[in-house]
């Protein structure tokens, strides 16, 4: 074990730390549990507060074009008042919950380029250093993971995936940010639109999945985005024909050419069809912003045999294996978000 010596406030000679998360990605709302390891410094200190701060790479767009930053979207104090002899180590286990629209980082244990992490903050003597980062997997909700898959079986190929600065007006939207899942259209819907996006804000009782696609124009008419809404439950799961459920969303999305005005519901919980109530002049959502194409997420999909072929078989890029290992080693000092 390699403890990370924290200089900066604490100066050389301050207790080392080193973070252990529990092996496994975990669920969005789920249990992250794991073990801080100190080690005593030159003398003894006395530790304020062990704090584990939840990490997320976002970008975001402003006037000057798009920047990425790391935004701070949870905070859990996890042990502290305590008495640390020099040299001395001591272990303080932790079980915290991480939020519902906490974003999945891999599907069907392939990473799809999000970069999220766990930061821990130690308070020794008045002054706060923040000591190691370690990267954090999160896997799907079964309710994620079956709209996903019957994406991919209906013949809709993965894209790319990245976190946007902002929130989609007219949602339940709890975090400052959001996950986009960016697809290609399946075979049957090439000609009525260029791409689509999946965005899950999951809650207690279940998922609102949003839809957004950018839709082909007509002869007399240029392309638009339309957008849909849909609340599953996390109930009976697995006793939905979900293919034939998400077939419905699409073939609603891409017979309605408004984006918001009608309802409809589909006998498993409350779904709803309809856009954000504001768009831009872009005709985003609030909260959207004009995309730029994929970002650092961006993997390479194997072909349009599917979602899961297209992610299990795809390949992240470069320069996403690059950015994921700067963020880890020497960008976390980097904030967008509040604390």
């Amino acid at each position: 074990m390699v403890f990370k010596r924290l200089l900066g406030s604490l100066g050389v000679g301050g207790p080392t730390v080193d973070t252990v998360l529990d092996p496994g990605a975990v669920l969005p709302g789920g249990t992250l549990s794991g073990q801080v390891h100190l080690k005593g410094g030159d003398a003894d200190f006395t530790i304020e507060h062990i704090t584990l701060e939840l990490v997320a790479r976002v970008e975001a767009e402003h006037d000057g074009g798009e920047s990425e930053g790391a935004v701070v979207f949870d905070r859990f104090t996890v042990g502290g008042s305590f008495r640390l002899a020099a040299g001395e180590p001591h272990s303080v286990p932790f079980s915290v919950m991480l939020p519902w629209e906490t974003p999945i980082t891999e599907l069907y244990g392939q990473g799809l380029g999000i970069v999220l992490g766990v930061r821990t903050e130690l308070a020794v003597a008045g002054a706060k250093d923040k000591g190691d980062l370690d990267q954090l997997a999160v896997r799907p909700l079964p309710a994620q993971e079956a709209v996903l898959e019957a994406l991919g079986q209906l013949g809709f190929g993965f894209k790319s995936a990245d976190l946007e600065l902002g929130r989609i007006g007219g949602t339940g939207q709890q975090l400052p940010f959001y996950q986009e899942i960016e697809l290609a259209p399946a075979p049957q819907y090439a000609r009525q639109m260029n791409e689509i996006e999946v965005t899950f804000l999951a809650g207690p009782a279940g998922v609102e999945v949003v839809l957004e696609a950018d839709k082909r124009g007509g002869l007399f008419s240029g392309s638009h985005d339309t957008v849909s809404r849909f609340t599953v439950s996390h109930q009976g799961v697995e006793q939905i024909d979900w293919s034939g459920e998400v077939d419905g969303w699409i073939r609603q999305m891409v017979e309605h050419r408004a984006s918001y005005g009608s309802h409809g519901s589909y006998g498993h919980g409350e779904s709803h069809h309809g856009g954000h109530p504001h768009k831009d002049e872009h005709g985003h959502g609030e909260g959207h912003g004009h995309r730029s194409g994929p970002g650092m997420g961006t993997v390479v999909a194997a072909g349009a045999a599917g979602l899961a072929v297209g992610v299990v078989g795809g390949m992240i890029a470069a320069e996403v294996v690059d950015e994921v290992g700067d963020f880890f080693e020497g960008d976390e000092d980097e904030e967008g978000g509040e604390d």
